[in-house]
């Protein structure tokens, strides 16, 4: 009973911090109309959010164990409530940029805890995998149900759509109460620490796991994942609005079949992994990704603004771009399950300190990029351009194979 409690807290926290992080795409689009910033100035609250985890998360990750894996997510959410107190309570684009760095600091000690906890609770590498992929599942059911959320209060004039913060609030809070009534046996992540404790400072523990190139490899793929989702993820409802010519609210939910298709891939991939290699599987998801983008992009083309007055009216690359979805979401999961498997437990919240920082790094740089490319060419090059670190990012996994057949 213990441990599905825990499992039930550890699934709302990252269903609530997927509500509050994939926010930001709504959030960009809504400062753009109603605090009157210019595309790349919004583009900044990706950076508020991803630099601050990234800073966060290597000061801190390998420090958790000894303050307390519960202890620690514990602050994570008290302080993820806060911040979603103070957009409706302040409502300016300085507050988004406030509450942004506030959400990505809760988050890189939360992703970290999540993850380490994960080895906790699964007794072998398969079932970490799936839970792994549950989790991860469940984050994007989180990040579908933020746009419907903010979509529902969103009006084309006015502030109103700030209250969908007190909703983030609710749930966030919810998540704080279910990890009060669910204890936690850290003695596994205690085991090795006089060894760590004879390696120096945590932090250098950190840097010396980063310069293997295993771990070099790894993180290298998990950075341009992350910059090919989020700037997907981030820019889509702009992408909607302005190229498809979609009104606001539809915009924010058409971006939510993103969010669904990404649910999606996450809850196949456990079954799929059970059942065949993750190196081809990864292989084939990328080659359709690629095809979609190629195939699909190009309906969106001459379009020009028109009434959309409900779903039938909308373009078809409304619908069919999210697709992308599906393929894309297994790679990251897999590759951190296959990574976590592979390393002693001890090390384990250095190694997802390192995937968080180098994650947050690759959203900043997939939003600021795609962003500066949506402004001064247009929506479809900035989307077709995600080939590049597509293609990079199949030659990595290639590497990070080779250098995990070679480490065992």
């Amino acid at each position: 009973m213990a441990r599905t409690r825990l499992i039930a807290a550890l699934i709302l926290t990252y269903v609530a911090f997927a509500m509050l992080l994939n926010s930001v795409g709504t959030v960009i689009l809504q400062s753009i109309s109603s605090f009157g910033v210019t595309k790349p100035e919004a583009s900044t609250l990706e950076g508020f959010k991803d630099i601050t985890i990234a800073i966060v998360s290597f000061a801190t990750a390998s420090y958790l164990p000894r303050l307390g894996l519960r202890n620690s997510l514990f602050a994570a959410l008290a302080l993820a409530v806060l911040a979603c107190l103070v957009m409706p309570l302040i409502g300016s684009f300085g507050a988004a940029q406030l509450h942004f760095a506030m959400v990505g600091a809760a988050f890189a000690v939360a992703k970290v805890v999540v993850y380490s906890m994960i080895g906790l609770v699964t007794a072998d590498a398969r079932r970490h995998a799936s839970l792994t992929s549950l989790i991860e599942g469940m984050f994007m059911l989180g990040v579908l149900s933020s746009y419907w959320v903010f979509s529902a209060f969103i009006d084309p004039a006015g502030l109103r759509w700030l209250n969908a913060y007190w909703v983030l609030a609710a749930v966030t809070a919810l998540a704080l109460a279910l990890l009060l009534s669910a204890p936690v046996d850290e003695a596994r992540t205690h085991e090795g620490d006089a060894a760590a404790a004879a390696e120096g400072p945590a932090f250098l523990a950190m840097l010396r796991l980063a310069a293997l190139p295993l771990v070099l490899v790894f993180v290298a793929c998990a950075f341009l994942f992350v910059l090919i989702e989020q700037g997907i993820q981030t820019w889509l409802p702009t992408f909607n609005n302005e190229v498809l010519h979609l009104p606001a609210q539809m915009s924010v939910q058409a971006a939510s079949l993103f969010a669904a298709c990404l649910a999606i891939g996450r809850f196949g991939a456990g079954a799929v992994m059970a059942r065949f290699d993750w190196y081809p599987v990864l292989n084939t998801c990328l080659a359709i990704l690629a095809a979609l983008i190629i195939l699909v992009l190009p309906l969106a083309d001459g379009l020009s603004p028109r009434a959309i007055h409900g779903w039938g009216d909308a373009p078809v690359a409304a619908f069919l771009f999210p697709l992308i979805g599906i393929v894309l979401a297994p790679v990251y999961p897999t590759i951190i399950s296959v990574m976590l498997s592979a390393m002693p437990h001890r090390q384990h919240p250095p190694l997802m300190g390192l995937v968080v920082v180098f994650s947050a790094l690759g959203g900043t740089t997939g939003s600021i990029i795609t962003g500066a490319i949506f402004a001064h060419l247009d929506g479809r090059t900035a989307f077709t351009l995600m080939l590049v670190p597509t293609a990079v990012l199949a030659g990595g996994l290639f590497l990070l194979r080779r250098r995990i057949a070679l480490a065992s």
